[in-house]
């Protein structure tokens, strides 16, 4: 990475200049502390490092140190210039036929990092109970872990995806009980739910149920016994959500389900080991978990007066199966509202021996639909947003493009109208279409075209095995009268590799939204600007290795947030 490469040298250079006595009182420099940025006038350079910050243990001007350390400098294949305590890079043209010659050597492999300390990493997301439709949320965790899982997979980590059935407790035979009441509707009863509010809370009363009530009917003889009927709806809308994740690009490697946790022992193991190790007491008739002395900022009640456990007895046993599976790394995609369980989830590993930082814990902020301008609801023929409906309204990649596009801090606002728009308005389609637009260079380049007016045949200025010759032994000597002009395009392909590093540290998916927007940017203006196309046929080479370079970074881009990278559009 270029980056890289200035961040390097500039370090190096620092270390010669204290052991060469040029920068002042400064005895030691301590790694890291520098960072690479675009200058705010791109005329004094393409990169530039501040040194200010330096100055503190040098006690010399900024100035002198930049000066000071540009004499150590290499400067090989770029320039070097000091403004005040900026140290600004020109990169050369040497440089930039690299960084086009690297992705031509990777192809799709480019961005992938080299020699990085990998982890077997346990991603879990959604984790949905099976009573209902997802709702609109659950289609941005979806979103984001598999693209997050994705990115983390494309960075080299062995990656198991999730998720957590939450099939025990009281909210399966609340379904039963609902199904029960659609039954005996499908069967003339005029019975409905109750209108009481508190008691209207034991049911599921959305309108979900009611073609569950007509396959049930169509299947088996009508019974009462809610335990059948808990059952049965259960696995149905467990089938409907698989069946909409496989829709919408999410892969599981595993459905873990909290009942067979119960019906393991590991529940009640992990308990017993908590008990054992004095980390339990009794209090007010229920037993309580020491996590306040593990970072929560109290104790938290793991089972109730009535001798029943609370949800985090499971989650703590859970996440003692998960780490005793030998994942060197926890990560899950939770909603905003669950932050009060971080700290004790991670304070009941803690107890139980384990390192409660290999637990990372994503929280994700909500959905808002917008219809010009204006928030909204989707799904008039039910009684809850669902995402089954947005997908149907927007498709697969609109919905996932907009679902990744903001970081999972913050509130989104999907904005259904723009989403469906074929137009540049709308950023997943201002992607594909760059990359659509590229593939179609590269198709004009070989195919024989009818010329609109005369309807004579114009003939393809190169033969199809003249464009596999550059693609597969890609000479970068063509590209010695072109990269001065195509400069900015190809900094923003060669940013990819630093962009994947730092998605994949930091966990956000959005910077990979952003990326491609930016690159498509810069493609269309490349575009708009150079005629590819041309009678000068190494000339032509040297741009259609541009328009293919552009090609595959955007498809990679793509491919890790789960959109397609069209090739016509």
């Amino acid at each position: 990475m270029l980056k890289n490469l200035f961040l390097n040298e500039t370090e190096n250079a620092i270390n010669i200049a204290i052991k060469n006595k040029k920068l002042g009182q400064m005895q030691e420099y301590q790694k890291g502390t520098l960072v690479v940025e675009k200058p705010k006038n791109p005329d004094f350079g393409d990169f530039a490092i501040n040194v200010s910050s330096l100055a503190r243990s040098a006690k010399i001007s900024p100035v002198q140190i930049a000066n000071a350390i540009i004499e150590n400098l290499s400067s090989c294949g770029y320039e070097v210039s000091v403004m005040g305590g900026f140290i600004n890079f020109k990169i050369g043209k040497e440089l930039l036929i690299n960084a086009i010659d690297e992705i031509f050597k990777e192809k799709e492999n480019y961005g992938k990092p080299k020699n990085v300390k990998t982890e077997k990493i346990n991603l879990e997301y959604v984790s949905a109970n099976p009573t209902g439709p997802f709702h609109i949320g659950h289609g941005r965790w979806a979103a984001m872990g598999s693209a997050l899982a994705n990115l983390l997979k494309f960075y080299g980590h062995d990656v198991y995806q999730e998720f957590y059935i939450n099939d025990a407790g009281s909210q399966i035979q609340k379904l039963g009980n609902s199904l029960l009441i659609r039954l005996k509707q499908e069967k003339g009863e005029d019975i409905d739910f109750p209108t009481d509010e508190a008691e209207r809370k034991n049911y599921y009363p959305g309108e979900y149920l009611i073609p569950v009530a007509k396959k049930f009917l169509s299947e088996n003889e009508y019974t009462e016994d809610v335990k059948i009927l808990s059952d049965y709806a259960k696995a149905e809308m467990e089938r409907l959500q698989r069946e909409l994740l496989e829709n919408f690009r999410v892969h599981f490697d595993k459905f873990y389900s909290e009942l067979d946790l119960h019906k393991s022992g590991k529940v009640e193991a992990s308990y017993k080991k908590l008990e054992e190790s004095g980390k339990l007491y009794e209090k007010e008739g229920a037993v309580w978990f020491k996590s306040s002395e593990y970072g929560d900022d109290e104790d938290r009640v793991i089972k109730k007066a009535d001798g029943s456990n609370t949800y985090l007895t499971a989650d703590i046993a859970y996440h003692k199966d998960k780490m005793d599976r030998g994942f060197d790394r926890l990560i899950n995609i939770w909603g905003a509202d669950h932050h009060g369980y971080v700290a004790r989830v991670k304070a009941s590993l803690a107890a139980l021996g384990y390192d409660p930082e290999k637990l990372e814990v994503l929280l994700g902020q909500l959905v808002n639909l917008l219809v010009n301008g204006e928030q909204t609801r989707m799904g008039k023929r039910k009684n809850m947003i669902t995402l089954d409906d947005l997908i149907e309204e927007v498709g697969v990649d609109a919905t996932r493009f907009w679902m990744c596009m903001r970081d999972i801090n913050n509130t989104l606002d999907f904005d259904i109208e723009l989403a469906k728009k074929s137009t540049d308005e709308n950023p997943v389609f201002y992607v594909q279409y760059a990359h659509a637009r590229a593939c179609s260079i590269l198709r004009n380049a070989v195919n024989d075209r009818i010329d609109s007016q005369t309807g004579k045949t114009i003939k393809a200025p190169l033969q199809e095995n003249e464009l596999n010759e550059l693609i597969n032994n890609f000479d970068k000597s063509i590209l010695e009268n072109e990269v001065e002009n195509a400069k900015d395009l190809i900094l923003k392909l060669e940013d990819f590799k630093s962009t994947i590093v730092n998605s994949a540290t930091n966990r956000t998916v959005y910077t990979i939204c952003r990326y491609v927007q930016e690159l498509a940017a810069d493609f269309h203006s490349f575009y708009n600007a150079t005629r590819v196309i041309t009678d000068d046929k190494k000339t032509m080479l040297a741009r259609l290795s541009l328009v293919w370079a552009v090609k595959t970074v955007l498809e990679r881009g793509l491919n890790i947030l789960g959109v397609n990278a069209p090739e016509r559009m």
